[in-house]
């Protein structure tokens, strides 16, 4: 995810928010860091602020809608007119969220978002005897509750949703955690090693030397 929002205080509240949903979250303060971001990084949803500084979130929607991609867009904004929010939606954004509004909400819509950024899943991600079912965060291993942290659940989730492909380190990094992390950090390591725990014998999470993990 990327949060574009210029009052600090909020932006940061919404991306810790998203972030105990088990999103990654990245954020931007104004217009032009929002640009630089989606210039190197490809975001599922961009929480986007309409009344932003330096550039627009306006002139920031164009572009994302312009690029061409799947990347989908939340526009937050004080403007509660119909007339506001059909020239929101008209310029592209997917869906409107007027200020003030609960967190809660937000989350809801951005998992709805989520899902049409993606290919069509199914509701419950199945694959070795592992059943994932991401609007509830729960997981079970043949029958058996599996209680995980959130970076566990999101990994585990990325790897049932490659259906078999393997996905690199890098690849979870970049899905599982923010822009922060350090890319020479062995997190990824430890949490597939604290997953192979948790899930119990026999494993089912494989390491492809020099290349990544995947589920058979």
């Amino acid at each position: 995810m990327l949060v574009v929002e210029d009052e600090d205080v909020l932006a940061d509240a919404i991306a810790e928010w998203l972030r105990r949903e088990a999103f990654a979250v990245d954020v931007a303060y104004d217009g032009d860091a929002a640009l630089e971001r989606l210039g190197v990084n490809e975001y599922a949803v961009v929480v986007l602020d309409r009344d932003l500084p330096v550039v627009h979130g306006d002139d920031v929607c164009r572009a994302i809608v312009d690029s061409g991609g799947d990347t989908r867009v939340l526009m937050l904004t004080a403007a509660a007119a119909v007339r506001d929010r059909v020239a929101g939606l008209a310029l592209g954004a997917d869906d409107y969220l007027v200020k003030p509004f609960a967190l809660v909400e937000l989350a809801a819509r951005v998992h709805a978002l989520t899902r049409r950024a993606r290919p069509a899943a199914p509701p419950t991600l199945r694959r070795a005897g592992i059943a994932v079912d991401p609007g509830r965060r729960e997981v079970y291993r043949d029958g058996r509750y599996v209680p995980l942290s959130r970076k566990e659940f999101a990994v585990l989730a990325e790897l049932l949703r490659a259906d078999g492909a393997v996905v690199s380190a890098e690849e979870l990094l970049e899905r599982a955690w923010d822009e922060h992390i350090d890319p020479f950090t062995n997190v990824v390591r430890v949490t597939v090693m604290k997953l192979r725990r948790k899930l119990g014998d026999p494993p089912v999470i494989e390491t492809v030397p020099g290349t990544g993990y995947t589920i058979r």
